[in-house]
């Protein structure tokens, strides 16, 4: 396996996230189930089970999610006349909606910017 990488050309960390793809290749598949991430890259070999992002996704997207459930339940508190119940309970189902959709291209974007960034805690074999 020498020179596996320059058998590859550049992927965008962007791309590779959003497609939850290897960020060597950008065509293996990133998860076995909703966020375990495989062992190998099934196409080029990467191991990637070792350099898994952990909390890091969900921390940012606590930050990103409250920025928008917060005011998206003061709105529509103030705008529409319902129980004071209903902002929180429809800013929440946002939240938790967004984040379901969110997290797994998070959680690959931030292994894909692991890649090009510290390429040498990936075990390449080069």
């Amino acid at each position: 396996m020498i020179g596996l990488s320059q058998d590859f050309p550049p992927v965008s960390p962007l791309k590779a996230g959003l497609a939850c793809a290897c960020p060597r290749c950008g065509r293996g598949r990133l998860f076995s189930g909703f966020l375990e991430v495989v062992d190998r890259c099934s196409v080029c070999g990467l191991p990637l089970k070792a350099n898994d992002s952990g909390d890091g996704p969900a921390v940012f997207l606590i930050f990103i999610l409250g920025f928008i459930a917060v005011p998206l339940a003061f709105w529509i508190d103030v705008a529409f006349d319902v129980p004071y119940w209903v902002p929180g309970v429809v800013s929440g189902g946002v939240t938790i909606l967004l984040a379901l959709v969110l997290l797994r291209p998070a959680k690959a974007l931030v292994l894909a910017l692991q890649f090009r960034h510290r390429r040498g805690d990936f075990d390449t074999g080069d």
